[in-house]
């Protein structure tokens, strides 16, 4: 296993990783109080049905991508490599007006999962940070994605806060607010 900067020769490969998102549970949010005494509480509990979502590179991912790997952006872009096979990707932009490097997308191979791909790419995004003196890294992740936020609380990202709305007006009933992770480097 080797894990390297991403090449522009690497990008027309890189979307075959199988990213699928598999879960049977979500964290489900409570709101509770009004105005400015608004409280919200999450809570894990079981999906109606099991969520598959084979989480396909956006456009947008694509072009951050291109624009790392040329040179022509600031940021991170890995590569992990099995036996001459792509298995996962992470990729990283610093947050100048914030002090902050945003995790974009970190995605590994659904096959070759819980080997420690993701905490390596992490902790090498980590690194960088520090290296460049920024203050934090932060991540998003979506309540119904549960093993994305086991594994950033796991690797002590602190929920910073939620956004019930940011794909839809109704993402609270679709089960699927946005979480904001904030892991401080100081």
């Amino acid at each position: 296993m080797q894990i390297r900067p991403v090449r522009p020769e690497d990008l027309g490969g890189l979307v075959e990783i199988d990213g699928t998102i598999e879960s049977s549970e979500y964290l489900h949010v409570e709101r509770g109080g009004e105005g400015i005494a608004l409280q919200w509480r999450l809570e894990e509990r079981p999906l109606r049905q099991k969520r598959i979502d084979r989480n396909r590179p956006t456009d947008e991912l694509e072009f951050v991508l291109k624009q790392i790997a040329t040179g022509a952006d600031e940021g991170i872009a890995l590569l992990a490599e099995h036996e001459g096979a792509m298995v996962a990707l992470c990729v990283a932009q610093p947050t100048p007006e914030f002090g902050t490097m945003k995790l974009i997308d970190l995605r590994v191979d659904f096959d070759h999962r819980r080997e420690g791909l993701a905490t390596a790419m992490l902790y090498q995004v980590i690194a960088e940070s520090r290296e460049r003196e920024l203050r934090a890294v932060t991540a998003e992740s979506r309540t119904d994605n549960l093993p994305a936020a086991r594994m950033l609380a796991k690797l002590a990202f602190d929920l910073a806060g939620l956004d019930t709305q940011r794909h839809s007006n109704h993402d609270l009933v679709k089960e699927s607010a946005t979480l904001l992770w904030y892991a401080a480097l100081d």
